[in-house]
């Protein structure tokens, strides 16, 4: 596919979308992005001035809001949603309405209007939910999601890898690895960053389950992935799914809280073993690295020191406020 020169994002605000925004912008890309700010919108001050850069305040959820942001669009990387599990347990209606019906309007809006040739979804890893009698989980694997956010997710992954379409509309669903590092709009309810964020502030770690595995991929990389998918062949990204992390990238719980000690010695931590935990997996990520030639360039270490950096110098200054969480 030659470049797309105008990508809408969905959710452009948020942890992913403000980081691709700006890798989008840097190659030579008009973005526009569709964005509620339900967490604000200072991650994208930075972009206003830009005149490549279109800022559209919607919601999903009203389908006049998709028309007006689909207009004269060429593709469109769909991440908005309430994400996770804790956020999606706590308002699960609103959780089905903008996950699961928001993402089927949108899809038919981007059909029906005539200039969207490409559409990625941003899945997630979480659809695996445990892994049963085998080392590693793929894209060939069942998938057992175990939390209402995951079905919503596999729900709309069937949808769009079984949808008709023109021969000229190419849609893709990425399945996430667990995402950490620093973003415009940072998190600290992310694994990597709220363990670091709590040994930064020298606070002990108590870690539940420390021997359960998942795989992690950092904000940069997962905004790459999605980048890579826009420019690649329509051959190669038509109606397919792709894990975006690194086979190597795996980790348990334990060996994150390691890389963190490497930087933090000091750190107390108590492990609370847990017998049982629903997510248990590790994904190997060929697919994608055959496939399209990706690989992260970033590693867990990598993201540890960032945020350590974030913390020691006080660039946010208060990192437990609420507003760096998805759930209440």
């Amino acid at each position: 596919m030659k470049k797309a020169l105008r990508v809408l994002i969905t959710g452009g605000a948020g942890y992913v979308g403000s980081v691709l925004s700006g890798q989008l912008l840097s190659r030579g890309y008009k973005v526009r992005v569709l964005d509620c700010l339900y967490f604000g919108g200072e991650s994208i001050l930075g972009y206003l001035s830009n005149p490549n850069f279109d800022f559209r305040y919607g919601d999903i959820r009203k389908k006049v809001d998709l028309e007006k942001a689909v207009e004269d669009i060429d593709a469109v990387i769909h991440l908005a949603a309430i994400v996770g599990d804790p956020a999606c347990s706590q308002q699960p209606q609103l959780a089905r309405e903008t996950n699961l019906d928001a993402s089927m309007m949108l899809y038919e809006v981007c059909q029906k209007s005539g200039t969207v040739r490409r559409f990625v979804f941003a899945s997630t890893c979480s659809n695996y939910g445990k892994m049963k009698g085998v080392e590693y989980v793929d894209e060939t694997s069942p998938l057992c999601p175990i939390s209402l956010y995951a079905e919503l997710k596999v729900s709309f992954e069937e949808f769009l890898l079984e949808s008709k379409t023109s021969d000229d509309f190419i849609p893709t669903a990425l399945r996430f690895a667990t995402v950490y590092g620093i973003s415009p709009r940072m998190r600290f309810d992310l694994t990597v960053n709220e363990f670091t964020k709590d040994a930064a502030l020298g606070r002990e770690l108590v870690i539940y389950g420390e021997q359960f595995w998942r795989p992690y991929c950092h904000v940069e990389d997962i905004a790459r992935a999605c980048v890579l998918v826009l420019e690649s062949p329509a051959e190669l990204v038509d109606h397919e799914v792709f894990g975006v992390g690194g086979t190597e990238e795996n980790y348990r719980k334990k060996m994150i809280v390691e890389e963190i000690l490497r930087f933090l010695p000091s750190t107390k931590v108590r492990y609370v073993h847990k017998e049982e935990d629903p997510r248990d997996y590790r994904v190997n990520f060929s697919k994608i690295e055959e496939q399209l030639g990706f690989k992260p360039i970033k590693r867990v270490s990598d993201g540890v020191q960032e945020v350590i950096f974030l913390i020691r110098n006080k660039i946010l200054r208060d990192p437990d406020s609420g507003v760096y969480r998805n759930s209440r």
